[in-house]
């Protein structure tokens, strides 16, 4: 066919990954006469690649069927893999299980080829689906041996991203992470194409952030993101990604940076995928509450319930922070008791401990971390280990053990600051501070309360700065925040002047009980009597 501008026009913009301009001029030039197979190819990734999903499918259609015509078999049975891969991508198994047979099809009795190795591939990652993990390796394994003879980088790096992927799976996750390394390699060299690029990085990313390498996560994060700058009208995220990259954001300190990433998830996904418009919100409600902005946060978390996104632990932390640790409590055991899955206990067991501390429910808080710290012995990743010897460390305090406590706080800190996570630190520094000044070394206790107090100040963490205010408010970490619920209730009374007799009938406990709730009080408060005790009750109008 002729060339005419808007064709000549269109190959110089893609060639120079212009993106947006070649989706228009190869458009036009479309609508003057019918773009030929090569043209038509370049036509669907640009439109790909800003976001024109539908339309890309369509003229992948038009390409495997134009291709088919002219004899070009093996070419139209890649675009017919390619559409089964988007298919599966975007959630549509039923269809893209018709494109995969299809394309089969289409090579039934061919000699090998590398188009074959795509079909592999959707193939795997049908069966990876089904849970056939063991069937989903074989077959990336044998794609990227395709890709090696043929010398096909694509099929090559999402040979290895799934080979990856199903060796983690087989939790073999140390060989597993070494091939979607491989996998990077290729991509950041840029020797895959633009559009499996960004698949490839998302996938690696969220791969990653399923065993908590928080590092590597971070890592392509901030390639990807150059990589997109590169291009500045790319739509460089799809899916997960776009929540994926507001949680990175917040762990690195940029919570106006990964507010902003989370709205823009939920706007680009609308229409698009519930799950994950869900997981958007969450992520808002998530920033909102550390921010202090409950109403927001409240609202956010209740859109992603409707989504069909499990709306915990957030809403429960939420409530803790506005000062309901009791409804906390109840919200999350409900969840926690029915969590079966590692990933999902591993998420809820931090919070779970933090709450149940805050309620006076030590004995389930400590199994609660002794359950997470199992899980993260065996698994080798620096975030769960800090989150699980952190909330070891701060059940500790709230028994009153200071110096095992200090020993693992200490140890928590060391990883978050290794980890670069300034809110994460911050947090940990506020209970050194608290135990430090129960063992009263004024002068530590003061450092590590001060800087945790600038960092909160630095993030907008209001509701962690008006805990660290009441902590501080008598001249140090008050004790009276190391105090469980139940021993609340317990020196109320005292301060009202009930006997232990009296205290045990009214609140359905023992004798004993209640003299052991007094012996733990009067240790933690640095009281010496039942009178010094009620003075400091009635001080913090417990009364």
């Amino acid at each position: 066919m002729a060339q005419t501008p808007s064709i000549v026009h269109g190959r110089e913009a893609f060639a120079r990954q212009k993106w947006r301009e070649a989706y228009e001029q190869l458009s036009v030039a479309d609508r003057q006469s019918a773009l030929g197979p090569a043209d038509l190819e370049r036509f669907a990734t640009a439109a790909y690649l800003v976001g024109e999903d539908a339309h890309a499918a369509t003229i992948w259609t038009r390409v495997h069927h134009d291709l088919i015509d002219r004899g070009h078999v093996e070419r139209a049975a890649r675009w017919g893999f390619w559409l089964s891969l988007h298919m599966l991508l975007a959630g549509e198994v039923a269809q893209a299980t018709g494109w995969l047979a299809r394309s089969e099809r289409v090579l039934k009795d061919r000699e090998a080829c590398v188009e074959q190795g795509y079909g592999l591939i959707v193939s795997g990652l049908l069966a990876m689906g089904k849970g056939d993990i063991e069937s989903a390796g074989a077959r990336f394994h044998h794609a990227v041996a395709l890709a090696e003879q043929f010398g096909d980088p694509d099929l090559l790096a999402l040979g290895l991203l799934g080979r990856g992927q199903s060796l983690i799976r087989s939790k073999k996750s140390a060989e597993g992470v070494a091939r979607l390394d491989e996998a990077m390699v290729a991509v950041a060299a840029r020797e895959v194409s633009p559009m499996l690029t960004g698949i490839v990085y998302c996938a690696v990313i969220l791969t990653c952030q399923s065993v908590f390498d928080l590092r590597r996560a971070r890592e392509w994060t901030r390639q990807l993101d150059a990589w997109c700058a590169s291009q500045p009208d790319l739509v460089p995220y799809r899916g997960q990604c776009l929540v994926h990259r507001s949680e990175i954001l917040q762990l690195d300190g940029d919570w106006e940076g990964a507010l902003a990433e989370a709205m823009k998830a939920r706007d680009h996904l609308a229409g698009r995928s519930e799950a994950v418009v869900g997981r958007a919100c969450y992520q808002q409600g998530e920033l909102h509450r550390l921010r202090g902005e409950f109403a927001q946060a409240d609202e956010m978390y209740r859109e992603a319930g409707r989504y069909g996104c499990e709306p915990q632990p957030g809403m429960s932390l939420l409530r803790l922070a506005e000062g309901k640790p009791i409804a906390a409590a109840a919200l999350i055991r409900s969840v926690a008791d029915s969590a079966s899955a590692v990933s999902s206990r591993v998420k809820l067991l931090g919070p779970y401990v933090e709450i149940l501390i805050a309620t006076g429910d030590l004995g389930t808080a400590r199994a609660a971390a002794d359950e997470l710290s199992r899980i993260a012995a065996g698994i080798d990743a620096p975030s769960l280990l800090a989150t699980s010897t952190q909330a070891t460390g701060a059940v500790l305090l709230a028994e009153g053990k200071m110096k095992a406590s200090l020993a693992l706080l200490r140890e928590a800190w060391a990883i978050w600051q290794e980890l670069e996570t300034p809110y994460e630190s911050a947090r940990v520094r506020a209970l050194i501070g608290q135990v430090c000044h129960r063992l009263e070394d004024r002068e530590t206790a003061r450092m590590h309360l001060e800087a945790a107090r600038a960092v909160f100040e630095q993030l907008g963490a209001a509701p962690d700065l008006a805990e660290l205010e009441r902590l501080t408010a008598t001249g140090g970490a008050c004790p009276f925040g190391a105090l469980t619920h139940r021993e609340r209730e317990v020196l109320s009374l005292v301060a009202s002047g009930e006997t232990n007799r009296q205290i045990a009938a009214a609140l359905g406990i023992s004798e004993h009980t209640v003299a052991r709730h007094l012996s733990n009080i009067f240790d933690k408060l640095g009281a010496s009597s039942r009178t010094a005790a009620s003075a400091f009750a009635h001080k913090h109008k417990l009364v």
